[in-house]
């Protein structure tokens, strides 16, 4: 190729990335329309028409099928015949019943509490301010708390992305060393049911708000582990429940500024017991960005625009734990299925 073909190429190439960054949204509201209106329950295992699908979605019939086919340009549907639509392994994930189901996930993450704040990214740049609590007259988590729906909706949204974590950490970590744990912002169980079951000589505890816990009882029951997990509500911010040998925090400290997620761990070091150890599943940023994922970045922005957190590097782990008197011994990424996470292993320094 000749230097301008060349130069035409990067040109059309990089036109293609700005365009399909710029529809984003689009998508994104395309997944939320799908997710409300049940289209994948009423697609099912068959094919079907997209008359078929705005029956039983109780929708017209040439938007239904403009909405299908987009799905289908996103990867999430296939056109087998004309008119005549399946699921993807992709499109599957939009089913609520599916075992590794996204629908709640989706609604949470597309939903105008999540949304609206984002149009005032560009404030939050300038200032550092947190734009949700400008917006809405008061911070994500109190929002959610006066909005049962929408705190039904979160909770579940985060059991689903935890479901991944859930299935590899009881093996990346040796709990069997250990009596108790302590799941800490623990929501309904997920993660520390996987544990559990994998470890049945280790006993555990749930903490978290009474909201966040809502649904935790049913996990713990439908697991058959009422002998070995307990239940408790209260404030990591005021203090943590005393009596454990591990300490985990999953996607707990990246909500909060340094030193609010400082005095988070500051609470679990006061509870460590000689030999204890506190674990943090969170994603960890590489010193300089690479060609990872642009998902965790964008979850760095999403913290600051809502809820005023931040997603951290190694050094930024170190340090908020040095705060806290605690020292990292160890990273580990997470297996594959679990990406982005990192396991980060502190001690009492």
């Amino acid at each position: 190729m000749t230097d301008t073909e060349v130069r035409a190429a990067r040109t059309a190439a990089g036109r293609e990335l700005v365009v399909r960054l710029a529809f984003g949204s689009m998508a994104a509201h395309t997944l939320r329309a799908a997710v409300r209106l049940k289209v994948v329950e009423v697609i099912g295992d068959e094919p079907r028409t997209a008359a078929e699908v705005a029956a039983g979605t109780g929708t017209a019939h040439q938007p239904t099928t403009r909405l299908l086919r987009t799905l289908t340009a996103l990867g999430l549907l296939t056109e087998g015949a004309p008119d005549t639509f399946s699921l993807t392994p992709a499109g599957a994930l939009l089913a609520p019943g599916h075992p590794d189901s996204l629908a709640s996930f989706v609604r949470m993450f597309t939903d105008p509490a999540i949304v609206r704040a984002w149009e005032h990214l560009e404030t939050s740049v300038r200032t550092g301010e947190t734009a949700f609590d400008a917006v809405f007259g008061t911070d994500f988590f109190s929002h959610l708390a006066r909005h049962p729906e929408l705190s039904t909706d979160f909770n579940t949204a985060m059991s689903e992305v935890t479901s991944a974590t859930a299935a590899v950490l009881p093996r990346a970590f040796d709990f069997s060393r250990f009596a108790s744990v302590t799941d800490i912002g623990g929501g309904n169980g997920t993660l520390l049911a996987a544990v559990l079951e994998a470890h049945p000589g280790l006993a555990g505890t749930v903490f978290d708000t009474a909201d966040g816990l809502a649904e935790a009882a049913k996990t713990v029951a439908r697991h058959g582990l009422e002998d070995r997990c307990s239940l408790m509500a209260g404030d990591f911010f005021r203090s943590v429940p005393q009596g454990s040998d591990v300490y985990l925090l999953k996607s707990i400290l990246h909500d909060w500024t340094d030193a609010r997620a400082v005095t988070i761990l500051r609470h679990c070091r006061q509870a460590l017991p000689p030999g204890g150890v506190v674990l943090i599943v969170e994603p960890v940023l590489p010193e300089v960005v690479g060609t990872e994922d642009a998902g965790t970045y964008l979850s760095d922005l999403n913290m600051m625009v809502n809820v005023g957190g931040r997603e951290r590097t190694r050094a930024d782990f170190e340090e908020i734990c040095r705060r806290a008197a605690l020292r990292v011994t160890s990273l580990t990424q997470l297996a594959a299925d679990a990406a982005p996470y990192c396991l980060i292993e502190a001690v009492a320094d």
